[in-house]
């Protein structure tokens, strides 16, 4: 049966057949054909009817790339023994911008069109609405721009839903938080950046939703994820083992493209193995652009290989080399400092452990002015010394670290600290973490701190994410001033990052080597100065400042 399959295959199917990377499709047939005139009609129906509706080429017919083309004539030119589809399941793992989501709006086109199945019901999920409505955006604005194909469908835009020509068949794009995940019978589901899925509910409801159903399709389209364990890392390697004949499943399409462990990263061939719309949607100079700036950063450099190459990652990643710490080698004299506007990050950790205050300086030019303040109980230092493997009575000597009496941190050395700052500079705010703070925060408004600088700042993604870049950032620019203070370079040194879906991030205390609070309390610091500024341009408003080196 297999020979014989091999044989109707027109020559030009035959090309496009053989571009899903690593994969052969005929080979792994078995008693399956392929339907020369099914794969014609629905690469057809893209050059046709269906055009691009943004970008430098909106209003202009879909023509498929290669890579897109093997993917169409797949998915609907195989057919089972009964006429059936052969494929009911399919892994796009690509790139960003590699151009997954107008493919898969056509797909949905064409199935809405000319599956001509009773009753059919087509999905897009995603884990948020506004991810979920992209697919819905594409395919509804291919529709009109159709004259016949706008006038065999109704669009609903509030419920991002469309309903085709029959009136039965319909297609709604749904996300993790809707409420109702029940009673669907889905003949195409496109679950869509499968790796930002936090929940797998909707995904398994929707996969069991195709049981009834003579010939489902369901595609999952993704990026690649960090290593951890998720639905889309399990369904990634089980693409993989599909692809490499581990695992015998003639119903999954594996479509794989990614950098492979021993491709350099930065060479353009590593780029274009990755990337199959490389030159196209993909633009080689703004890869080599990313590339650069990610030689320069390792947290980039992640980011890079993870969105760009499809490189699975460490989710928390190390932040900043010590060299480009090191290459900040300003310095300024802390007196100079009296007067000035200052923001100030407090960290109150268990009090038998270190607790942390960052006073900073914004001063001209953008340069920026970190003098962090380190407390840790006396009689437990030494034991300290031992654990983190660092001088700390040597630092304590140098000024560096603060030694409180007993073997508890004393607030009242930070709370001195805080009120000596009052009196001092000119303190805009004091960002602090709610743990452990709210003695401390009534002791200070009961000795005439203004309680409106007294400012609550969170530890998640959604306060840390702005400043730690903006930290970054300056680092990266040489505009921190640190006076080569070695306990916060210690700190630096040891800071892992955790990275969400939408690419915030935050510095990891759990993930990191050693301890962060320092870093963190400058974090914070940077924040509220972000948010008292009110514009960018305030915040880097002039102040003349000495500074030597």
């Amino acid at each position: 049966m297999i020979a014989t399959a091999n044989l109707n295959i027109s020559q030009k199917h035959k090309k496009y057949l053989s571009q899903i990377p690593d994969y052969d499709p005929i080979a792994t047939a078995e008693d399956c054909w392929f339907d020369n005139e099914a794969a014609d009609n629905a690469l057809g129906f893209f050059k046709d009817h269906l055009v691009f509706i943004e970008g430098a080429t909106a209003n202009q017919p879909f023509a498929l790339e290669p890579w897109q083309k093997a993917i169409v004539a797949n998915l609907f030119g195989w057919k089972r023994p009964d006429g059936t589809r052969r494929y009911r399941t399919a892994l796009v793992y690509v790139p960003r911008k590699n151009g997954k989501t107008p493919l898969l709006a056509g797909i949905v086109d064409y199935m809405g069109f000319c599956d001509y199945e009773p009753g059919a019901q087509l999905y897009s999920a995603a884990n948020e609405k506004e991810q979920a409505a992209l697919i819905y955006r594409h395919a509804a604005g291919m529709i009109l721009r159709n004259k016949e194909l706008q006038s065999r469908s109704k669009q609903y835009r509030s419920l991002k839903s469309i309903e085709f020509y029959d009136g039965t068949t319909f297609f709604r794009s749904l996300s993790s938080d809707d409420k109702n995940k029940h009673g669907y019978n889905s003949q195409l589901v496109v679950v869509d950046e499968l790796h930002a899925m936090q929940k797998r509910d909707l995904v398994d409801v929707l996969t069991t939703s195709t049981a009834s159903r003579r010939q489902p399709l369901f595609i999952y389209i993704t990026t690649a994820d960090y290593v951890r364990e998720s639905i889309c890392n399990e369904t990634y390697d089980y693409a993989c083992q599909v692809r490499d004949g581990i695992i015998n499943d003639k119903e999954f399409l594996p479509v794989v493209y990614e950098a492979g462990p021993d491709d350099d990263w930065r060479e353009e061939k590593t780029w274009r193995k990755a990337n199959p719309n490389f030159g196209v949607s993909v633009r080689a100079d703004y890869i080599s652009a990313m590339c650069k700036k990610a030689q320069v950063s390792p947290r980039l450099e992640n980011t890079f290989k993870r969105l760009h190459l499809n490189v699975r990652t460490e989710q928390d990643v190390r932040w900043v080399s010590i060299d480009q710490w090191n290459s900040c080698d300003r310095t300024v004299l802390p007196g100079d400092m009296t007067g000035r506007r200052c923001y100030i990050g407090a960290d109150l950790a268990n009090n038998k452990d270190t607790s942390s205050l960052c006073l900073l300086f914004p001063l001209e030019d953008d340069y920026w002015f970190f003098m962090p303040k380190v407390y840790i109980p006396e009689d437990t230092a030494r034991e300290k010394e031992s654990e983190d493997k660092v001088p700390y009575s040597q630092w304590a000597k140098e000024g560096f670290v603060t030694l409180t009496p007993g073997n508890v941190i004393d607030f009242n050395y930070i709370r001195k600290d805080l009120e000596s700052a009052f009196e001092m500079y000119d303190v805009r705010g004091v960002a602090f973490d709610k743990w452990q703070f709210e003695y401390l925060r009534q002791t200070l408004i009961g000795d005439g701190i203004d309680e409106d600088k007294l400012i609550s700042f969170g530890q998640g993604f959604v306060s840390m994410s702005a400043p730690m870049k903006k930290f970054e950032s300056l680092i990266l620019s040489g505009k921190v001033i640190h006076n080569d203070n070695p306990i916060l370079k210690w700190m630096v040194s040891n800071v892992a990052v955790e990275i969400d879906a939408a690419e915030n991030i935050k510095p990891s205390k759990k993930k990191s080597i050693g301890r962060i609070d320092g870093v963190v309390t400058s974090i914070m610091s940077l924040g509220i100065a972000i948010l008292n500024s009110g514009t960018q341009e305030s915040l880097y408003e002039t102040e003349g400042i000495r500074t030597v080196g």
